[in-house]
């Protein structure tokens, strides 16, 4: 499957309006947002487990990037509520499951060669960063140099311009604002090309959002199996 997969383009999607596909696992549900591959790929997906589904043990070849959007997720580990975010690089494994259900944003074989850093933030953590003008708050989950990850709390009805310098990918999770002529509302799910920049007016609610500032492919990134 090819999906969205050409990144020079700019590319959004409105992912509460999409059906939802199933997986392998009963109970374990997608919308999918960008893939390269087959049940192996290069993907980002919005992923559904029904109440007391649970996905069967898999070893992350290609690393997996994960933020809780509704409900708890859960594994071996511990217990993930919404606002969780976590990275499991390759070579880590675990039992996904959700014994009340939830929903989860994912990204998978998109890690490049040498990034090993496995975190898990729990609701509400990561360092607190100058907000860009409009926003009123910044947490930073994870940068490492290569890539910057954040949620962002903007404003009601005001104008934002997010620079790109390297690309990003952003994730609305709460809230609404304009792009253009698209209305993004809550899951709605873009990606900029470098250069150009995410210029967005929002609503009266203001908007909560999901940030990657990073290329949209590292020139390194893991070869993914033939």
């Amino acid at each position: 499957m090819r999906l969205n997969e050409d990144l020079t383009k700019p590319v959004i999607v409105h992912s509460a309006k999409l059906d939802w596909i199933p997986s392998p696992s009963a109970g374990v549900d997608r919308r999918m947002l960008y893939r390269v591959g087959g049940e192996v790929a290069r993907a980002t997906t919005i992923v559904r487990y029904a109440p007391g589904s649970a996905f069967p043990r898999h070893v992350h070849s290609g690393g997996e990037e994960i933020l809780v959007l509704e409900g708890t997720f859960q594994d071996e580990h511990g217990d993930y509520p919404a606002g969780c975010y976590f990275r499991n690089p390759p070579g880590t494994s675990h039992v996904p499951a959700s014994k009340e259900g939830c929903t989860i944003f994912v990204r998978l074989w998109q890690y490049r060669e040498g990034d090993d850093t496995q975190i898990v933030r729990q609701p509400g953590e990561g360092e607190a960063a100058l907000p860009r003008e409009g926003a009123e708050a910044v947490r930073v989950l994870f940068d490492d140099g290569k890539e910057r990850v954040s949620i962002e709390r903007w404003r009601p009805n005001l104008a934002v311009t997010a620079e790109n310098h390297r690309g990003l990918e952003f994730l609305v999770l709460s809230g609404s604002l304009a792009v253009g002529d698209e209305q993004l509302e809550r899951q709605s799910w873009g990606r900029l090309p470098a250069g150009e920049p995410l210029r967005a007016m929002t609503g009266p609610e203001g908007a909560e959002i999901w940030i990657k500032d990073a290329p949209l492919q590292h020139p390194d990134v893991l070869r993914m199996p033939a």
